[in-house]
């Protein structure tokens, strides 16, 4: 394990590599602080189920709009570097809204003021996913491609070892300490990852070089902006010096042209470059255009974003039953995402060796079939059936969370598959997160839907006469999207599409 680690540092730097680790155990550790975010709006804040997983879901959102910050980060230079200063707005994002909540009370109590930070701080940690990712890929391309596996790898690690430490120690800090502690202990990951930023060096984008004088100017010279400039201004000065040795009596009107010759350049050479950034930005918003007209993407896509839209998510209303019905405490919520997590792990680990070469068509359809099962048992623990049978509360959550990721993993895998296999060359990065955002997307939507769904039931804090029945409409939408999977192609496996 050193040694692997060892290789990735040399090959990467030490420095790129420790940030590429931090980040993605701070995405991971991010249940530490939003399991206290949950507790805070139930306890503190009075919400209703509905309300709460209104406030989440709204917040949550700018993790559906990932393609622009990729097509700004990718197009839009910030004093001539794309990825790191990008980085340090999302970080500084991510990481004010935690302290300014801790430190005010006032903005803690109104529901409004903290919507505005959550949905600020999810802004800054959804940019920094998008451009880590990019990073992760030029690192990659550019003469490592043999490390592309262990790259991913390494990041995934991080963040499943993030999600177990912070699910853990949420639910033990939630136990012993204040929320708005919480809140100011966690803004300590976004300050090392802020201070992290600054020590990875990023190459200058290459300029333009007029052609004039691009003959003359070293190939060392073409790191950034600047040095392009002053070796415009010496160039210029060496042809006025030759000009004047040969005609002396224009010395002065050849100084003048020469002067305002350079005067005009730099302008120009500003001028290149925005219209540079300004193509760039266009061919890759019609680039995604012509993808999307393509039925090979947009059918498949189509039938992931309705598989989270039609299906009602009543998360939070089990949150709030769990918490007050069943009086099970943050400390074994947080071991139960711990198990969650584990779940995921052996999802991912079984699919990649045994279900990778099946139809993704049978693959979607088993998971779905799964995930109602799930929502059964559910049913059974609120219908109190598991006690009957002495089944305790605490293995029915247990066993039902580690399955349910387990089984989310089995669909979520066939997305990645088919979202990497669907990219035209050229706009892989881009049209990757917009995929990702069609995901997220339709996920915010469903809650949304899950949020409308108990406002109707009036599901509320210590009412759930009416949980199963809205458990059973779950049920029953989870089969809306197997009715569906016609949209997914016929002959697409987790190897070939």
């Amino acid at each position: 394990m050193i040694g692997w680690l060892k290789q990735l540092g040399n090959a990467f730097g030490a420095s790129f590599l420790w940030l590429i680790c931090l980040i993605y155990f701070t995405q991971g550790f991010r249940s530490f602080v939003w399991t206290a975010v949950s507790y805070h709006l139930k306890d503190r804040l009075k919400l209703s189920p509905s309300a709460s997983q209104f406030v989440s879901s709204v917040a949550f959102f700018p993790w559906s709009i990932k393609p622009l910050y990729g097509i700004l980060s990718d197009c839009i230079p910030i004093k001539g570097r794309k990825r790191i200063p990008y980085l340090i707005i999302a970080t500084v994002l991510s990481l004010v809204p935690w302290p300014a909540l801790g430190l005010n009370a006032f903005l803690r109590s109104s529901r409004w003021h903290l919507i505005v930070f959550l949905t600020v701080q999810n802004l800054g940690s959804a940019m920094a996913d998008v451009v880590v990712d990019a990073m992760i890929a030029e690192a990659v391309r550019f003469g490592r491609a043999s490390y592309a596996g262990d790259l991913q790898s390494i990041s995934w690690l991080s963040m499943a070892l993030g999600g177990i430490c912070g699910s853990l120690l949420g639910g033990y800090a939630l136990t012993n300490i204040q929320i708005e502690t919480i809140f100011l202990l966690f803004s300590v990951l976004p300050a090392i990852q802020l201070l992290s930023c600054v020590l990875v060096r990023e190459n200058y984008v290459g300029s333009k070089v007029l052609p004039e004088f691009a003959s003359s100017v070293s190939s060392s010279h073409l790191v950034n902006g600047n040095d392009i400039i002053l070796d415009e201004d010496s160039f210029l000065a060496r042809k006025s010096n030759r000009s004047a040795s040969r005609r002396k009596k224009s010395q002065k009107h050849n100084a003048k042209r020469t002067a305002i010759s350079t005067k005009s350049r730099i302008p120009e050479k500003h001028n290149y470059l925005t219209l540079d950034w300004l193509h760039s930005l266009k061919a890759a918003t019609y680039s995604l255009i012509d993808a999307f007209r393509q039925p090979i993407i947009v059918r498949p896509m189509t039938w992931f974003f309705l598989a989270h839209v039609t299906v009602p998510n009543l998360s939070t209303v089990m949150f709030y039953y769990q918490t007050e019905s069943l009086n099970l405490d943050a400390s074994f919520l947080g071991t139960a995402r711990v198990v969650g997590w584990l779940g995921l792990m052996l999802g991912t680990f079984t699919y990649n060796r045994y279900l990778k070469t099946m139809k993704l068509r049978k693959i979607l359809l088993s998971a779905h079939i799964g995930l109602s099962f799930m929502s059964l048992l559910d049913m059974i623990l609120v219908s109190r059936i598991s006690l009957a049978y002495g089944i305790s509360d605490k293995i029915t959550v247990l066993c039902g969370s580690a399955l349910a990721d387990a089984i989310n993993q089995f669909k979520f895998m066939p997305f990645l598959i088919l979202s990497g296999r669907l990219c035209p060359p050229g706009i892989e990065g881009t049209l990757f997160a917009l995929f990702m955002s069609i995901n997220n997307l339709g996920s915010t939507l469903g809650s949304f839907t899950g949020a409308a769904l108990a406002s109707f039931l009036n599901l509320s804090s210590g009412s759930f006469d009416n949980l199963l029945l809205g458990i059973a409409i779950q049920v029953f939408c989870t089969y809306i999207p197997v009715a569906l999977l016609v949209l997914i192609p016929k002959d697409a496996t987790g190897i070939s599409t």
